[in-house]
């Protein structure tokens, strides 16, 4: 098994991102699209409490995703933009991904969110992580630390 690596991006998104984002509109998931819209606009994801992580396997972009302040629970770090590339699912990708994002978030919060209605392996793999589902109208779950 290929071992992955994982960057924190802070100037610059990398240069298998629009691979990704195609892989993503095709199975209908919209959250790179709304991530290539914030960089565009110019969010840098480097804010207390923010932060954006790529995953490579082989030097291949797979993955990525992100935490954020979050504006639906103040005091609360959000989980967002998440996407693994089919092919890299059920690898260790999602988690190692979300591992740093979580840790990042707990640095800033106590209680982190997420959005699972992106599709419908995303409740799971968010509750294998620990998070409890919550019903709110901004987020699906929630993981206090």
């Amino acid at each position: 098994m290929s071992s992955i690596q994982l960057v924190r991006v802070t100037d610059q998104l990398p240069v298998g991102i629009p691979s990704l984002v195609a892989d993503s509109s095709a199975e209908g998931v919209r959250n790179l699209g709304l991530l290539m819209g914030d960089w565009r606009a110019g969010a840098r994801f480097d804010g207390a409490g923010e932060a954006l992580f790529t995953a490579f396997v082989d030097g291949r972009l797979v993955g990525l995703g992100a935490v954020t302040p979050c504006t639906d629970l103040p005091g609360a770090e959000r989980m967002r933009r998440f996407y693994v590339s089919p092919a890299h699912r059920r690898s260790g990708v999602g988690q190692v991904l979300a591992a740093a994002a979580m840790q990042e978030g707990l640095q800033h919060a106590r209680v982190l969110t997420c959005n699972a209605r992106a599709s419908p392996a995303a409740a799971p793999f968010w509750e294998s992580m620990g998070f409890k589902a919550a019903s709110a109208a901004g987020y699906t779950h929630l993981f206090e630390g």
